[in-house]
């Protein structure tokens, strides 16, 4: 497809459409977690879960979803995780139980880790160059207000009507994308099926481990997603108690400096050439930190200041990291994205675990300390990279 026809824009509009849900049902608890941590008896870590175990799923799904795609086509494999992201989503509305609202959490994870992974292949075989760098800047976005809009909607949603509710919307809302993502999405016309293959996809990807120029960036990117949704868990506890006692809509209000990760995006592609990536990493690295120690100085509107330098930060960080990764793979690029991603979903995943020792022997300020000493060993290995990409640009310049 060309830059500009109707197909385009149709497609474009239907990943759009699949990468807003992803988001928006991903994070729908993070205002959520003080009401579920008072509501089941829960502890902070086990409220957290509901966010850690999705991005759990969702970085070991993804792993697999390409080589079974790679046989059964997209667009079909899209439709159905869109369709048990919607299912599970509207039955989580009617739990009572923790366990069987994580066990749905789960499902949600494995399903809709198929979109993000399965649009990547289907832009990259049916979108023209610059129909292809368009629509993938469209998509971040998508990502992005998805995120945000998914924690600021079930914060206001929850304080007027219940958690519950939150879920329900979340699930019609889902009904009417899914409907217009089947209508909207052409049929692929460049896809060849070809046989399923785990063990040469396994093999590449042991290959990517291996390589210690790849596995450094992938190692940054996962800790950096590690510190931030581990930071953003404990902040909706430490807000929702005293001296603040926000209510989940001010919570979830909050998550509008998420937007500021998108600048952070943008600007890190387009410096990243003339600065270096491993520099843009260093750099979102100390934005991130500055962000943190904000938020020690206690007044809401310096710790929102903070929030929008940490996402800035964290996402200049991200867009570089992810950069270099695709730039040095020198064989399954595509392999190598989906073990950048698993790096970095786990990461998410289990941050809260490691922070939340902080947490509990000095409350936030323990969760700030911790969470200087992972960037520590980020900045070091960006420094690492840094001295990697000098010494590759003298043997480029002869």
């Amino acid at each position: 497809m060309d830059y500009g026809t109707p197909a385009y824009w149709r497609a474009t509009a239907a990943l759009s459409m699949g990468s807003f849900l992803v988001f928006t049902i991903v994070y729908l608890t993070q205002p959520l977690l003080p009401i579920f941590a008072s509501e089941f008896q829960l502890s902070e870590e086990a409220a957290s879960l509901s966010i850690s175990i999705v991005m759990m799923c969702i970085s070991v799904a993804m792993l697999l979803y390409g080589p079974i795609s790679d046989a059964y086509g997209r667009k079909p494999l899209m439709v159905l995780c869109m369709a048990g992201g919607t299912v599970s989503t509207l039955l989580t509305a009617y739990v009572s139980d923790y366990s069987l609202l994580i066990g749905l959490r789960a499902v949600q994870g494995l399903c809709l880790a198929g979109i993000p992974a399965l649009a990547m292949a289907y832009m990259s075989e049916e979108f023209s160059a610059k129909a292809l760098s368009v629509s993938m800047g469209i998509n971040i976005g998508a990502n992005t207000i998805g995120g945000m809009s998914g924690r600021i909607l079930s914060g206001i949603i929850a304080d007027h009507y219940g958690w519950r509710a939150s879920f329900l919307c979340m699930g019609t809302l889902a009904i009417v994308l899914l409907a217009l993502f089947i209508w909207l999405l052409p049929a692929s016309r460049q896809f060849h099926p070809t046989p399923l293959r785990f063990m040469s996809a396994g093999r590449a990807l042991l290959g990517h481990v291996r390589n210690p120029v790849l596995l450094i960036g992938m190692v940054i990117g996962g800790l950096h997603f590690f510190i931030f949704i581990g930071s953003f868990n404990y902040l909706t506890f430490l807000l929702s108690g005293e001296p603040y006692w926000l209510s989940a809509t001010a919570i979830g209000l909050l998550f509008f400096a998420y937007l500021a990760g998108t600048l952070g995006s943008v600007l890190s592609g387009q410096v990243s050439d003339r600065w270096g990536k491993a520099r843009c990493m260093m750099a979102g690295i100390a934005v991130f930190a500055i962000g943190l120690l904000l938020t020690l100085l206690g007044a809401v509107p310096v710790i929102l200041l903070g929030l929008v330098l940490q996402c800035f930060g964290a996402f200049f960080a991200h867009s570089a990291s992810a950069s270099w990764v695709n730039a040095r793979a020198q064989h399954a690029k595509a392999s190598a994205a989906s073990l950048y991603l698993f790096f970095y979903y786990i990461g998410g995943s289990l941050g809260t675990y490691y922070l939340g020792l902080f947490w509990q022997s000095d409350r936030w300020p323990g969760v700030v300390a911790g969470s200087l000493l992972v960037f520590g060993i980020t900045f070091k290995l960006a420094l690492r990279l840094h001295r990697m990409e000098r010494s590759m640009r003298r043997r480029a310049d002869g």
